[in-house]
């Protein structure tokens, strides 16, 4: 399986391009702020085709490209309808403070396809997607699992879980006793060996997270 991430924006958010391989159909997970321009070397490097934009959550530094690379590609933009409404409202889910850092330049319009997750895993670019409902950091914060050809397990988790950390709930929307029932729920049963690809920072493992991280532990504790 072809990864290819990298951080972009104000608050480098990670983007990731997902393949079976070089000279295919890929996905792009969280395409955030100034994000474009190495989308577009990644999928001309590898000879990639966009089949969608996948987004975690609805936070602008996650989703500040994803019309403009959607619909450049004629591809839909999937995200969990509890946070739909964060592609045409962007401000809505970050409060004014952090609206002020953005400035006037944010897109506010939707793509002109829009696909919303339920939970059914999503089938794209020949990938198998399972989508797990996460809330906590936002009301639609999913995370994406797959199994790649190899046999290994990959967990994309947005701003669910970081190595070290999880994601802030002080922010319209954030609710932290859903975030850790999320926690002891959808991240503590996957398997120790799944790599964690984060919505910000280094990637880690599961294993790695339940043994230091010590709001998993919390979460394991409560």
């Amino acid at each position: 399986m072809l990864v290819i991430g990298f951080p972009s924006g104000a608050f480098q958010a990670n983007c990731y391009l997902v393949a079976l391989g070089a000279g295919g159909q890929c996905v792009i997970v969280d395409p955030g702020e100034g994000a474009v321009p190495a989308i577009r070397e990644a999928l001309h490097e590898h000879r990639l085709t966009p089949a969608g934009v996948l987004a975690t959550h609805g936070h602008l530094d996650h989703i500040w490209s994803a019309a403009e690379v959607a619909d450049a590609h004629g591809v839909a933009v999937w995200i969990h309808r509890a946070d739909r409404r964060l592609l045409a409202d962007p401000f809505a889910g970050i409060g004014p403070e952090l609206a002020q850092v953005f400035g006037d330049s944010v897109p506010s319009a939707e793509p002109e396809r829009v696909a919303e997750f339920d939970e059914a895993p999503v089938e794209l670019a020949g990938l198998r997607v399972e989508v797990d409902h996460c809330p906590g950091h936002t009301p639609g914060s999913v995370l994406f699992r797959l199994v790649t050809p190899e046999g290994g397990r990959l967990v994309l988790t947005g701003d669910t879980l970081f190595a070290g950390g999880v994601g802030r709930t002080d922010l319209p929307g954030g609710d932290q006793a859903a975030l850790e029932l999320s926690l002891r729920t959808r991240i503590l049963p996957l398997d120790d060996e799944t790599v964690v690809l984060p919505g910000h920072g280094p990637s880690s493992t599961i294993g790695r997270e339940r043994a230091g991280n010590p709001f998993l532990m919390g979460a394991r504790a409560g």
